[in-house]
């Protein structure tokens, strides 16, 4: 089932709460997305559980090639092809940063939140980088107008 979402959220596990902050903000402003960290359903169906404080290391230690695996990609590339935007929770992994290519490339908006490590040519491929959940906030309250 196909759903269309204003924005998708991408980060790594290990920035859970940051990325669950910032889910809530969408939520509040009752603004529709998709988040990897709140997709029950593809968790359930790729026989994992999304509450399991030890998920990505679960995740880490499975096959490529595993159902689960697959599962979960093929969930989280439908969420981001039918999203409008994209957004960025820094820090991030590997895979984060390839779905920023992605979005970028089928033509949706980035953005990202929170600080970067070091300068990269590749970062102006956001249309912006909010410094905090309240700079985003303004943003999108304003975006909603």
């Amino acid at each position: 089932m196909n759903y269309n979402y204003k924005f998708f959220i991408a980060g790594r596990t290990r920035n859970k709460e940051n990325i669950l902050k910032i889910c809530n903000i969408f939520e509040e402003l009752n603004i529709s997305h998709y988040c990897f960290l709140k997709n029950e359903n593809s968790h359930k169906e790729a026989g994992l559980d999304i509450n399991d404080k030890n998920l990505a290391d679960t995740f880490e230690s499975l096959e490529l090639e595993s159902y689960s695996v697959r599962t979960i990609f093929e969930h989280d590339l439908n969420g981001e092809k039918n999203s409008d935007n994209f957004l960025l929770v820094l820090p991030a992994g590997k895979s984060a940063h390839i779905e920023a290519g992605i979005a970028y490339g089928l033509g949706k908006k980035c953005y990202a939140i929170g600080e970067y490590d070091v300068t990269d040519s590749l970062y102006l491929i956001f249309d912006k980088i909010f410094k905090d959940e309240n700079e985003l906030k303004n943003f999108l309250e304003n975006e909603k107008n």
